[in-house]
């Protein structure tokens, strides 16, 4: 565990890695605790219009090794893949934890995912057995014959002769485990890239990637655990952010974690949780937080307990950090990394170390810089492109079955992300965005994140995503694509309005000089807005289609 310092150089200076020669994940976030507090609660599943179940880490730890039984009386072994298309569940957790203690290969999907995503994915990863439910199970029957690897679905809901059922599978196989002996290094997790620059990779991962996410965890959610500590994100857990950032390092230290089955964020619902529920830790993503910011006198309509809330995904802004600050009373700790290597820039306000607009300082335990294209480390100030050195145990094992991928992910011993930033001179990180979203507009370099934050700040504005351009002139002019709230309609008076509210609050160069309002916005499962499309559309514009 991090040690806690109220002093951060002497925090990032003491900290040394403990990597254990044996591990294994499912039996750290089970078993340890089964032993040592049985009846301590793992998951709260919250029911808004009824009672609140709950699954102790007892109960975790049997059911886990009854369903790591039947799946290995149905010829899972170790190194195989096993597909997770679930919600927030209990049988998500325990199939997590048999898959790790089985040593295969948990590949979380999301149900949001259409049927070429899923089919994508599945077949890239060679899945062996899926497991999901009704909902997901219809999404899977047109493809299933076409996935080669695929042997058999397990139905925790719905099941049919295509399906076995989950529950009926735990209680005919009841019994103690006994867990593969894996080491730091052994496979056992693919998460699969969002494909936002090209097609979606699988991201391999150790079962040291759990203990690689310690430190930011730890430091990010003000050194937990504390007496009273209740861990909830609305992040689905297929997403790295949901499944590292909160659930699986929460059940390693103890702290229990409410599970939400939440279609798309609703903030009044989430608000309404965490009143209820008595949330003291939340990991809630940017796009989430802005949308909370609808919400009106939160201060005054909800009894809130949070003591930690943290962002990470994209950057957070001005904007919403001094909403935050001011209306649920806490300074929201923004951390950074990536579904290769994830959680390496963090922030933590009860020791000192926060900063409006930027995403933090590296955490302890991981060297982060910023890059020029030859791999060097570049002045303070000037732009480049955020890198970690490796060795690093939060760090990938490699792309699957795709070494030339993987290897044009390194320059040298830095792992590029494709992420621009800059570091200050104290050594703050500025997120600028990725690669392909980065504005450039006469001579300058404009992050579309920043923009995008103050236009939420602007009464009228629900959600936005600000593109560039192309212009002969400027090379690139910023437009801004505009969801409004209810009760306000789109207007040339309107969207002149709004383009000078970022004029005032940020600069003469960064402000949307073109305003189109749209109905939705298009977001990826893991809620960052799919700028890319918008890209696209404001090229057709220009090229006259």
């Amino acid at each position: 565990m991090l040690e806690r310092r109220d002093n951060y150089r002497d925090l990032y200076g003491d900290f040394r890695w403990k990597i254990p020669e044996r591990f294994n994940i499912g039996v750290a976030v089970s078993d340890a605790w089964a032993v040592r507090d049985p009846e301590r609660i793992a998951l709260f599943d919250y029911q808004p219009a009824g009672e609140t179940r709950t699954l102790s880490f007892a109960q975790l730890a049997q059911q886990s090794d009854a369903f790591a039984n039947a799946l290995r009386a149905r010829g899972v072994t170790r190194g195989d893949r096993v597909a997770l298309l679930l919600p927030q569940s209990f049988e998500t957790l325990i199939a997590h934890v048999a898959v790790y203690k089985l040593g295969a290969i948990a590949v979380p999907l999301a149900l949001l995912f259409g049927i070429e995503a899923l089919e994508y994915r599945m077949q890239t990863a060679g899945v062996k057995a899926v497991i999901t439910n009704a909902a997901g199970h219809a999404k899977l029957k047109p493809i299933a014959a076409r996935l080669t690897a695929l042997e058999f679905i397990v139905a925790v809901e719905g099941a049919d002769d295509d399906a076995a059922g989950f529950r009926q599978l735990v209680a005919d196989h009841a019994g103690p485990f006994q867990a593969e002996d894996t080491g730091p290094d052994d496979p056992a997790m693919m998460i699969f890239t969002s494909g936002t620059t090209g097609p979606p990779k699988g991201a391999l991962h150790g079962h040291r990637v759990l203990l690689g996410h310690l430190p930011g965890v730890e430091m990010a959610y003000d050194f937990l655990p504390a007496r009273g500590d209740l861990m909830w994100t609305p992040a689905d857990w297929a997403w790295a952010g949901g499944l590292l950032n909160a659930l699986l390092p929460s059940l390693y230290l103890g702290v229990p974690v409410v599970a939400s089955r939440f279609t798309k964020f609703d903030p009044e619902a989430a608000l309404m949780l965490m009143e209820r529920m008595g949330v003291r830790l939340a990991f809630i993503p940017p796009t989430a937080l802005r949308m909370l910011k609808s919400v009106s006198g939160i201060a005054r309509r909800f009894r809130l307990d949070l003591r930690a809330v943290c962002s990470a995904g994209e950057a957070l802004g001005r904007e919403t950090y001094d909403w935050a600050r001011t209306e649920l009373g806490l300074v929201v700790n923004e951390f950074y990394g990536q579904t290769e290597c994830n959680l390496v820039l963090g922030s933590c306000a009860s020791i000192g170390v926060t900063r409006p607009g930027a995403i933090g300082l590296p955490v302890p335990g991981h060297r982060v810089a910023i890059i020029g294209e030859d791999g060097r480390r570049v002045a303070p100030g000037t732009p480049g492109q955020i890198a970690i050195a490796r060795p690093d145990p939060v760090m990938f094992l490699g792309y699957w079955q795709a070494p030339e991928a993987t290897a044009k992910k390194f320059i040298g011993d830095w792992m590029i992300t494709g992420d621009q930033g800059i570091e200050d001179e104290d050594g703050y990180v500025h997120f600028f965005g990725r690669d392909d979203d980065v504005i450039t507009s006469a001579g300058f370099r404009i992050g579309p994140g920043e923009i995008e934050d103050c236009l939420t700040g602007h009464p009228a504005v629900a959600l936005a995503a600000a593109v560039g351009k192309p212009d002969a002139l400027r090379t690139e002019i910023v437009k801004a694509y505009v969801v409004l709230k209810d009760g306000f309609t789109g207007s040339p008076e309107l969207g002149d309005e709004i383009s000078l509210w970022v004029r005032e609050r940020l600069s003469a160069h960064e402000y949307p000089r073109e305003v189109e309002f749209v109905d939705s916005m298009p977001l990826t499962t893991t809620g960052k807005v799919i700028r890319r499309i918008f890209r696209d559309r404001a090229s057709r514009e220009v090229d006259g289609e």
